[in-house]
């Protein structure tokens, strides 16, 4: 027996515990796929290890019933692999075919092994039989119900699996010939090597469909998110509903701002994409401290009183708590926290005289110094309840004014130099 032969035997064994060792350790399956992939690779480490007995060399007079007996059991598997396989992948009532067709194929093994019509054992050990064919034919049946059976299961995977199939016939055909017209037996080797690429490429499909699917779902919970962050924004800071543009207008303007700052070479180290996403979604939130200001105070139609107007500097330290209980659970700490400097510090002064901290320069997150000037310009350009509306011009005016003392002097250079983009959105 060459070593050659005895070099794949065991090459086929040890591909096929090593995949049965993942399939055991693997949660990407259910219980019942498990089984199938097990039943598929214990198998062929039960027909390769009856080939390697049949075909050992040391077959003796002594061993005929037994070896008889082995080789009808592998004849009957044999042929149920390609079933066993299309269970894995995911087709329904393989169960039931696979019994149907193990049956069918012991019996037709077990009829015909006394008369030595499929094989039969003599002095010189193991021979085919005239009915060899019916094994043949058996196992080729299996071959086909698999090749089909993953075209089925390739519509599931939008058909991408093509290749593979492509490829396992080639492997297959390579494993089939060489046994069928020079005595060959590396079948159950190339068998081994099937299984396990449909195994790792049916596993990359799935892994392909879950990622797919996760992403489709996070961008659903953003959607949710942004509808949600939107409809709270425009619920609290406009409660009778007159100013609901003022949202989409500041989001509009900070993500404005914001892009040109970054074209402009000022604070490129932070304005990434990420940054003016998250500003551009979160704006709506600035003002969410409000939902603790009293109608009497807000929508009050004049100048508000000393005392007044302390209380409504509350709603920007209530904002940022406000926000982090809002989002607590159903976005990650970096969100929370972004949402929140901006919801607490808008009205921070870059000459350190504002609130509800005194921040100065810098110190003040760069959101809330993106948003104070969004906010202030369009605060200035809207009508109020309490105050009537600024010329687009006087509003630039005033945010030109106010460079280094409320604004942050280089943001407020961008908006200047781009002022006409933000005049254009309030026409």
């Amino acid at each position: 027996m060459s070593s050659f032969y005895i070099c794949t035997t065991i090459l086929t064994e040890l591909l096929m515990i090593s995949m049965s060792l993942h399939v055991l350790h693997y949660s990407g399956f259910t219980k019942e796929q498990k089984i199938w992939y097990l039943l598929t690779f214990v198998s062929v480490i039960l027909c390769s290890v009856a080939e390697f007995a049949v075909h050992c060399g040391f077959y003796n007079e002594t061993l005929a019933l037994p070896l008889t007996v082995l080789t009808v059991i592998q004849f009957s598997v044999a042929p149920l692999l390609g079933i066993l396989f299309t269970g894995a992948l995911g087709l329904k009532n393989q169960a039931k075919f696979a019994i149907v067709f193990f049956v069918i194929n012991l019996l037709a093994e077990t009829i015909a092994a006394p008369f030595g019509w499929v094989f039969y054992f003599n002095w010189e050990g193991y021979h085919r039989g005239d009915l060899f064919f019916i094994y043949e034919v058996f196992y080729f049946i299996s071959l086909i119900y698999l090749l089909v059976s993953m075209a089925i299961v390739g519509k599931k995977f939008r058909h991408r699996d093509l290749y593979t199939i492509g490829m396992i016939l080639v492997i297959l055909i390579a494993g089939i010939i060489p046994m069928t017209f020079f005595n060959i037996n590396i079948t159950y080797t190339a068998i081994a090597i099937s299984a396990s690429l449909c195994y790792i490429y049916y596993n990359d499909l799935v892994q392909q469909d879950i990622q797919a699917e996760l992403i489709l779902n996070q961008e659903k919970i953003s959607e949710m998110q942004l509808h949600m962050i939107s409809g709270l924004a425009n619920l609290i800071e406009n409660r009778d509903m007159e100013t609901g543009e003022h949202i989409s207008r500041t989001s509009a303007y900070v993500k404005i701002l914001a892009e040109y700052a970054r074209k402009d070479g000022v604070y490129t180290e932070l304005l990434d994409d990420h940054f003016i996403s998250l500003i551009f979604t979160l704006a709506p939130m600035h003002d969410i401290g409000k939902v603790i200001i009293p109608d009497s105070i807000l929508k009050k139609p004049g100048k508000l009183t000393k005392e007044e107007f302390e209380h409504m500097k509350k709603h920007a330290a209530a904002g940022g708590a406000v926000v982090t209980e809002v989002l607590n659970g159903i976005t990650d700490k970096e969100y929370q926290s972004f949402a929140s400097d901006i919801a607490t510090y808008h009205h921070e002064r870059w000459d350190g005289t504002g609130y509800p901290e005194h921040l100065k320069g810098e110190k003040i997150p760069l959101s809330a110094r993106i948003m104070a000037i969004a906010d202030v310009f369009d605060a200035l350009v809207s009508e109020r309840c309490y105050k009537k509306a600024m010329t687009a011009e006087e509003a630039v005016q005033v945010i030109k004014d106010e460079k280094g003392s409320h604004f942050d002097p280089k943001l407020v250079e961008v908006f200047l130099k781009h002022k006409e983009d933000f005049i254009s959105l309030k026409k």
